[in-house]
């Protein structure tokens, strides 16, 4: 089942991206040449989702003004955040009269990811099973997650199912920022500001929470010294899929 509508996340202060984000909201930062909003809403329309809502809260005239000269689809709703930045959750349970009941995709808009064999979100929508899970998660291995140096976010059984990692662990796999997500499982969150790790925690003590594993390239640009080699890292697999289909 492919979800036809998304909420991008792209209401985010950027803090380790200054100066940069001191003028340019970091979603609209540009990497290689394109911004990672428009990569996001890229992967979307290769995806055939229909509708996107776009939250915004640091620097929001830029966000609508950038949004309004995008050609492509996904067709666009603001959700406005500019009087109080809601975070994740939060911002995901303000939405939802926008979103309608069914699974939706929720991406973050400041992160940057190539498809591996088959499209990312293509993935996702396979993997989905409403009788087993009320979010899906994308996962990334630490090991070539470029740019992130944490101690990761979960573990991964073979069945999909996962588990966030201890204290003093260090786990496998980090959340990439893509999802799936039911609106049902906003019911009963508070109002106001709040992390969708609220909403992770009670899927997972209700075994409710399921992830697959990216198989191709992803980036996290955190700090301006991260562009440069993300942007390296881009075209040298850019280059080497043009290589790879030539020699086809």
């Amino acid at each position: 089942m492919m979800p036809k509508t998304a909420m991008v996340l792209a209401a985010g202060l950027g803090l380790r991206m200054r100066p940069i984000t001191d003028h340019t909201p970091k979603p609209l930062v540009a990497v290689a040449g394109r911004t990672m909003l428009d990569r996001v809403l890229d992967h979307l329309v290769e995806a055939g989702v229909e509708e996107a809502v776009v939250n915004v809260h640091h620097l929001p005239d830029a966000v609508r003004a950038h949004l309004d000269r995008r050609a492509e689809g996904p067709r666009i709703t603001i959700s406005d955040e500019s009087d109080l930045l809601l975070e994740t959750g939060g911002g995901v349970k303000k939405a939802l009269p926008l979103l309608g009941a069914d699974p939706v995709f929720v991406i973050n808009a400041d992160i940057v990811w190539l498809n591996g064999t088959r499209p990312a979100l293509t993935r996702l929508a396979e993997a989905w099973n409403p009788a087993e899970m009320d979010a899906l998660l994308l996962f990334k291995r630490t090991a070539d997650a470029h740019g992130y140096d944490g101690p990761g976010d979960f573990f991964l059984d073979p069945a999909g199912v996962p588990r966030r990692r201890g204290e003093k662990q260090v786990a496998p796999y980090v959340f990439g920022g893509v999802q799936i997500l039911s609106p049902a499982a906003l019911a009963d969150t508070p109002d106001g500001a709040w992390s969708l790790n609220l909403v992770f925690d009670r899927l997972l003590a209700a075994g409710r929470l399921r992830a697959i594993a990216h198989d191709g390239p992803w980036f996290h640009v955190g700090t301006p010294a991260a562009i440069a080699p993300t942007e390296d890292l881009i075209r040298a697999e850019q280059a080497g899929e043009e290589f790879g289909e030539r020699a086809e």
